[in-house]
């Protein structure tokens, strides 16, 4: 996902004749914001959801925004206003319901795996935060995207090689033999990547995390229309205060922004 998307944005760049800036600087955050941004989530999410499910794995993805917003006032990197600490919170309460009602009805969700998941939006606050305070000066949100997409995918490439030494990958035969499904993980990764950065550069880690939220409900849809997965009246309640939360925030944004 990380590779292909990289390459596809990188054909993009060279259209337009930009290059890739490669100074050592701009080396070190590629390969810190890629692991910790989308190396290690994307890995824990293929983990997590054998066991815990589509619907409940995205839902992890709605405590985002608050340890996102609890590490920028701890370390002073931003102050969002009132409204948006309010769409927030009200967020965290919705997603907390989701997961106390375990999401599911028919599986339940066992606690070490739940647990185990939140290293999922903790290491996505981290790279919200990272990518921010260490933003290359004058680097484009394209070509940050593209290289921290390498790197993550070098690194991911390395660690297929390392944990299969003494074996064949059959993990990279599996997916050689689904490539459609690989294909339409490529495009829909090199689409949000074309603009995931821009929206970090103007609304900043805080208001990016709120991503997480619309990743909550689009795997809340897919799980039920899709996989068959069932959930309870109280998993809806809480999606919906996410959705009232997500709005909250927007408003917050844009009265920012004016």
């Amino acid at each position: 996902m990380s590779g292909g998307a990289a390459l596809v944005l990188f054909v993009g760049m060279r259209f337009r004749r930009e290059r890739l800036p490669v100074g050592t600087r701009c080396l070190r955050y590629y390969l810190i914001a890629g692991v910790i941004s989308y190396l290690l989530p994307n890995l824990l999410v293929f983990v997590m959801v054998p066991h815990l499910g589509v619907g409940v794995t995205s839902i992890l993805f709605t405590f985002s925004p608050i340890f996102t917003l609890l590490l920028s006032l701890v370390f002073k990197i931003s102050k969002p206003a009132g409204l948006g600490v309010a769409g927030i919170a009200l967020g965290f309460v919705g997603a907390l319901m989701i997961v106390l009602s375990k999401g599911r009805i028919e599986a339940p969700v066992e606690v070490r795996w739940l647990l185990l998941g939140f290293l999922i939006p903790l290491s996505l606050a981290g790279g919200n935060l990272y990518r921010t305070v260490a933003w290359p000066p004058g680097s484009s949100s394209q070509s940050l995207a593209v290289g921290t997409n390498s790197a993550a995918g070098v690194v991911a490439l390395a660690l297929i090689g390392v944990s299969h030494a003494n074996g064949s990958p059959a993990g990279l035969a599996a997916a050689a033999a689904a490539p459609l499904l690989v294909l339409a993980q490529i495009t829909l990764s090199a689409l949000m990547f074309s603009v995931f950065f821009r929206l970090q550069k103007v609304g900043g880690p805080v208001y990016l995390s709120q991503v997480g939220y619309v990743v909550a409900a689009t795997g809340l849809a897919v799980g039920s229309l899709v996989m068959g997965e069932r959930y309870g009246m109280f998993t809806w309640l809480g999606a919906a205060i996410v959705a009232v939360a997500v709005v909250l925030t927007t408003v917050s944004q844009a009265r920012n922004s004016a």
